[in-house]
């Protein structure tokens, strides 16, 4: 009986332990940037990025486990040239009048050591949900000395086929693969 407890105390103890190593962390949208890059009538690449960004990582280093859940605003892409970006924002690609959102949720993080090496999860686009895997180009966490928290980022990146998610403007000519970098840090909540 008394060695029974014993059990059940140690098991709740390292429960706990490891409860309390997993931590929250926000996204800092002053260094966190969704670019994308098409290229053009197989000419040039188109380049542009997502001005509005928020989102959370439920980040376990020692359990390596998390979560990453990030929300972009469709109709804040921003190519530089405004009429590419009204066109980019209409029912032709991201149609963000009717789907003003786009989401990530990453549940499954794969690491080397103590670094991400990629995060898989569902990308929500067009109102359509399909699996996306981002590879770590690189990971890092440090102690950021003017928030006095530690705050962990990468650069990451995937290539998706466009017409999966039903955004098939331009086809041909405007290739079906979007390389999608997403460059974001994170500070510990």
């Amino acid at each position: 009986m008394i060695r029974s407890c014993l059990l059940a105390t140690a098991l709740a103890a390292a429960a706990l332990g490891a409860q309390a190593q997993s931590a929250t962390y926000a996204i800092d949208p002053t260094h966190t940037f969704v670019t994308f890059e098409a290229t053009h009538f197989g000419t040039s690449t188109n380049r542009g990025r997502f001005d509005k960004k928020e989102g959370t990582v439920q980040f376990d280093r020692a359990g390596k486990s998390g979560k990453v859940d990030i929300t972009i605003e469709a109709g804040s892409i921003n190519t530089g040239v405004e009429p590419f970006n009204k066109h980019l924002q209409s029912k032709d690609f991201f149609n963000a009048t009717e789907f003003p959102t786009i989401k990530f949720v990453g549940d499954k993080l794969t690491f080397d050591g103590d670094k991400v090496t990629e995060v898989a999860g569902q990308l929500t686009l067009l109102g359509k949900t399909l699996p996306v895997t981002l590879k770590s180009k690189q990971f890092n966490c440090y102690q950021n000395p003017m928030l006095k928290r530690e705050v962990c980022g990468g650069d990451f990146e995937t290539t998706i086929q466009r017409s999966q998610w039903g955004m098939t403007y331009g086809l041909p000519g405007i290739p079906d693969n979007v390389r999608l970098v997403i460059q974001v840090e994170a500070a510990k909540q």
